[in-house]
C-alpha cells in the first residue's frame, strides 16, 4: 500500500512548477538520475511522454557488472537480482567471454528485460518522492542566467535551475540546445518483432549470406522475439507484419505462420555522439548523448552510469556546495567512455558482415579472445569494471572503482558499498585512527577508520599495493589515495566536494 501511495505521486498534476533540476525522459537514465538527485536532497521532476511506465517492444536485455555494482552502492541491487537470470559471460561478436574470475561480487551479466528494469527503478524513485509529469513532453526551453524555463506539450511550463535531456537518440532537448551530434550514418538495418507463431521455428541464431538472425522465446512462452538482418538498408517506412513474413521466407524458407504481433520495429547501426554533454544549464545523458547498435548490450548500462556520474555533481552545484565548473568533469569523464563503446559496437557490426574475408577476420578475433589477457581487457571494458577516469598520475586506484571490501570498523564489519547507500563521499583511513583531519569538510564527507587484511585487486590489473587511505566519491570512484601524510588531500576535497567550511 505504501508503494501505491508513493507511486500515486508520479501521476499527480502540477503541485508546483519550480525545481532544482528538471529531467526530460523517464527511461532508465532519467530514473537513475532522479534517484541520485533525490538522495542528495535536490528537488527534481521528470517529464515523461508515456502515461505509465509500461514499455512496448524489445529494448535492452541485461545489466553488466559495473551497473549492478552501482545499484548495490545504493542498496537496491537485490531488487533486480531477484527477478533476473545470471550468466557469467559477456559476449563480443557471438563469442562468450568468461567473467567468473573477475574480482567483484557481481562477476556476471544479469539477464533482465528493460521493462522490468524500468519498473524497479520507478518504484525506487517513487519511494524517494520524485515528481513525475506523465503524458507530457518537453517542447522547448529558454535559458537565463538563473535557470531554465521548460515548456511542456500540455501548455504548462516548469522552472528549474538545470535541465537534463534523457529523452533518447532523437532528443529534442539536444537539438533545441544546438548541440551537434556527429558520427556515422547507418549501413545496415534489422527487423525486430514480437509475434505469435503457428509452427515451431528454428530457435536460436542462424547465419547465412545476408547476415546473422535470431528467433527466441518470450518470457510468457506464447510468443517469439525475432531479429532479422535485412539484405539492404531500409530507412523509408515503419515495418509491417508482411515485411517480417517475407523476410522469414527469404531467410528460413518459412514464416512459421506468424500472427498477432505485439510490436514490430526496425533498428540500424547508426552511431553518433554529442559533441558536448553540457551547454550552460542544459546537460545530456544516455541515448540523448550517444547512440550505437545494441551489440554487447552496453547502451542502457552506460546511460545509467552517466546518471550516477552526473547526479552527485549536479546536486552539489544546485546546493551551492561546489562551483559550476564541477559540471565540466561530467563531459571530461563520460565522453571518452561512450566513445570507446561506439568503437566497440562498430567493430562488432563490421565483424557481422557475411563475406568470407570478414569471416576470416572474425575467426582470428575469436582466437585472440580465447587468450587470457585479451579476454580480461575486453571484458573489463564491456562490463564497465575497467573504467578509469583520468585524475592524474598516482596509485593505480586513482580514478578507478573502489573495490567492495569487507571492512572492520568500530561499528563492526561493513561493506564499502554499504557506506555509499546515501550517495555521500567517504574517506577511509586504514592507518593510525584519527590521523587524517577533514574537520572542515565534515558536513559533506564521512570519515571512517577501518581495517582490511585482504588483497587489493582490480579487474584487468590484478593486485595493487594497499593504500593508507582512500577518498571515495559518491559514484564509487577513488578521488585520492593517501600514504602516511595528508599530501594532496585538501586539494582533492576542495576539487570534488567544494571549499572548506570556515574555521
Amino acid at each position: 500500500m505504501q508503494n501505491l501511495k508513493n507511486l500515486s505521486r508520479f501521476s499527480a498534476e502540477s503541485v508546483k512548477n519550480e525545481y532544482g533540476v528538471a529531467i526530460g525522459g523517464g527511461g532508465p537514465t532519467g530514473l537513475m538520475l532522479a534517484g541520485e538527485l533525490a538522495l542528495a536532497g535536490v528537488d527534481v521532476a521528470i517529464v515523461e511522454r508515456r502515461t505509465s511506465q509500461n514499455l512496448v517492444g524489445l529494448r535492452a536485455g541485461g545489466l553488466h557488472s559495473r551497473t549492478i555494482e552501482v545499484l548495490d552502492q545504493r542498496g537496491i541491487a537485490s531488487r533486480f537480482l531477484s527477478q533476473g537470470q545470471v550468466f557469467q559471460v559477456v559476449s563480443f561478436h557471438m563469442t562468450p567471454l568468461d567473467i567468473s574470475d573477475f574480482p567483484t561480487r557481481h562477476n556476471y551479466l544479469l539477464q533482465l528485460w528493460q521493462n522490468h528494469i524500468e519498473r524497479i527503478l520507478a518504484e525506487w524513485v517513487g519511494e524517494l518522492g520524485v515528481t513525475m509529469y506523465r503524458g507530457r513532453e518537453v517542447t522547448g526551453f529558454a535559458l537565463s542566467d538563473t535557470g531554465v524555463d521548460v515548456s511542456l506539450s500540455d501548455g504548462q511550463s516548469l522552472r528549474a535551475e538545470y535541465l537534463v535531456g534523457c529523452d533518447g537518440g532523437r532528443s529534442l532537448i539536444r537539438k533545441a540546445a544546438g548541440i551537434e551530434f556527429p558520427g556515422w550514418d547507418a549501413t545496415t538495418s534489422w527487423l525486430i518483432a514480437e509475434v505469435e507463431m503457428a509452427q515451431e521455428p528454428r530457435w536460436g541464431f542462424h547465419q547465412d549470406a545476408i547476415g546473422i538472425h535470431a528467433i527466441g522465446k518470450v518470457e510468457n512462452g506464447a510468443s517469439a522475439r525475432i531479429v532479422l538482418t535485412e539484405p539492404q538498408l531500409r530507412l523509408d517506412s515503419e515495418p509491417t507484419l508482411r515485411d517480417v513474413s517475407e523476410a522469414l521466407f527469404a531467410i528460413y524458407g518459412n514464416d512459421y505462420g506468424i500472427h498477432s504481433p505485439t510490436w514490430i520495429s526496425r533498428f540500424t547501426d547508426v552511431t553518433r555522439q554529442a559533441a558536448a554533454y553540457r551547454d550552460r544549464r542544459v546537460l545530456l545523458a544516455g541515448d540523448a548523448a550517444h547512440v550505437h547498435p545494441p551489440m554487447g548490450g552496453q547502451g542502457l548500462n552506460i546511460g545509467v552510469q552517466d546518471a550516477v556520474n552526473l547526479g552527485w555533481k549536479l546536486a552539489q552545484v544546485v546546493k551551492r556546495t561546489s562551483p559550476e565548473s564541477l559540471l565540466d568533469t561530467y563531459h571530461a569523464e563520460r565522453h571518452p567512455i561512450a566513445a570507446r563503446v561506439l568503437q566497440n559496437t562498430m567493430a562488432q557490426v563490421a565483424l557481422r558482415r557475411p563475406d568470407d574475408r570478414t569471416k576470416a577476420l572474425g575467426d582470428t578475433v575469436s582466437e585472440l579472445l580465447s587468450l587470457d589477457e585479451p579476454r580480461r581487457r575486453l571484458v573489463a571494458e564491456m562490463s564497465g569494471l575497467g573504467i578509469h577516469y583520468d585524475l592524474g598520475e598516482g596509485h593505480p586506484l586513482l580514478g578507478r572503482r573502489m573495490p567492495d571490501l569487507d571492512l572492520v570498523t568500530s561499528n563492526g564489519q561493513l561493506r564499502v558499498f554499504t557506506l555509499l547507500h546515501d550517495a555521500r563521499p567517504v574517506l577511509l583511513n586504514f592507518g593510525e585512527p584519527g590521523s587524517f583531519d577533514i574537520t572542515r569538510w565534515a558536513d559533506r564527507v564521512r570519515s571512517i577508520d577501518a581495517e582490511y587484511a585482504g588483497i587489493w585487486e582490480l579487474p584487468a590489473l590484478g593486485a595493487v599495493t594497499a593504500p593508507t587511505a582512500v577518498l571515495i566519491r559518491p559514484d564509487g570512484y577513488v578521488a585520492w589515495v593517501g600514504d602516511v601524510t595528508q599530501a594532496g588531500l585538501a586539494d582533492a576535497l576542495t576539487t570534488w566536494f567544494g571549499p572548506p567550511a570556515a574555521a
